[in-house]
C-alpha cells in the first residue's frame, strides 16, 4: 500500500510543541507521535530533524517532515533550503512539506521541490491559494495543503475558522488534497472531509497544550 494510500480519508496529527516550551523534546515528541497513533491517527507531520529521528524508531505510520525556519528577510518558514529537505529524507520522512507560496525565500520554492523529489520523498505543498496548489500540482507536488490559508499577507483574515472553499477548489485540481489550518474541533474536522479534502491535519487542538490550557481558560474565566 502505498504512502497516500495509507493517509487516505485518515487523521494525521501534527506534534509540534511550542517553541522553547516544557514539551519541547525529541523524547516528548515521540511520546506524542506514539500516543496519536494510539489513538488512531493514519499519519504524523513532525518539525524538525532531531524529532524526526527520534519518532521514526518508534511509529510505523507515513510521518510528513518540515523544518521551521525564521529567516530575517523572508517571512518563509516551512523547508525553506534544498539541504533541509535533503535532512529531513535522511531522517526517515516518507513526505517532506515545503512552502508552495511564490514568496522569496532561501531557495527557489521549485528547487526546493526538486530536492524532495530527487530524493525519493513524497513532495507536500504547503499552500495558500489556489494559484500555490496549481503550481505545485504541475511542477510534481503529490499533496496540496490548505496549511498557509490565512498566514499569507494575501490571505490573511480576522476569522478563525477552517477555508473549506479552498478545500473544495483544491479538489477540482485533482491531486492528494490534505485540510490543515484552524481544524480544532472533530466538527471542523469532519466539515473539511466533506468539503472535498483526502485526509486533514490537526496541530494545536492535539499536541500544544499551553494553547489548549489558553482556549479552556479564558472560557472559564470569561464571565468574572
Amino acid at each position: 500500500m502505498s504512502v497516500l494510500e495509507r493517509l487516505q480519508g485518515g487523521l494525521v496529527v501534527s506534534c509540534q510543541p511550542v517553541d522553547d516550551g516544557p514539551m519541547d523534546d525529541p523524547r516528548i515528541v515521540a511520546a506524542m507521535a506514539q500516543a496519536a497513533v494510539a489513538g488512531g491517527a493514519s499519519g504524523l507531520r513532525i518539525e524538525g530533524v532531531e524529532n524526526l529521528r527520534a519518532t521514526r524508531p518508534r511509529v510505523d505510520v507515513p510521518i510528513i517532515g518540515i523544518v521551521k525556519s525564521d529567516l530575517p528577510d523572508s517571512p518563509v518558514r516551512i523547508t525553506v533550503t534544498m539541504d533541509q529537505a535533503r535532512d529531513l529524507i535522511a531522517a526517515g520522512a516518507d513526505i517532506v512539506a515545503y512552502d508552495a507560496t511564490p514568496r522569496p525565500r532561501t531557495d527557489a520554492r521549485d528547487d526546493v521541490l526538486a530536492a524532495i523529489l530527487a530524493g525519493g520523498a513524497v513532495a507536500m505543498a504547503d499552500c495558500a491559494t489556489e494559484a500555490d496548489a496549481r503550481d505545485a500540482l504541475a511542477a510534481g507536488a503529490r499533496i496540496t495543503g490548505t496549511t498557509l490559508s490565512g498566514y499569507t499577507a494575501e490571505t490573511a483574515r480576522d476569522d478563525d475558522a477552517p477555508d473549506l472553499d479552498l478545500i473544495a477548489a483544491f479538489r477540482r485540481l485533482g491531486g492528494f488534497v490534505m485540510a490543515e489550518g484552524r481544524l480544532n474541533t472533530p466538527a471542523m474536522a469532519a466539515s473539511a472531509m466533506a468539503a472535498g479534502a483526502d485526509a486533514v491535519t490537526v496541530g494545536s487542538a492535539l499536541t500544544r497544550l499551553e494553547v489548549m490550557t489558553g482556549w479552556f481558560a479564558r472560557a472559564v474565566r470569561a464571565d468574572r
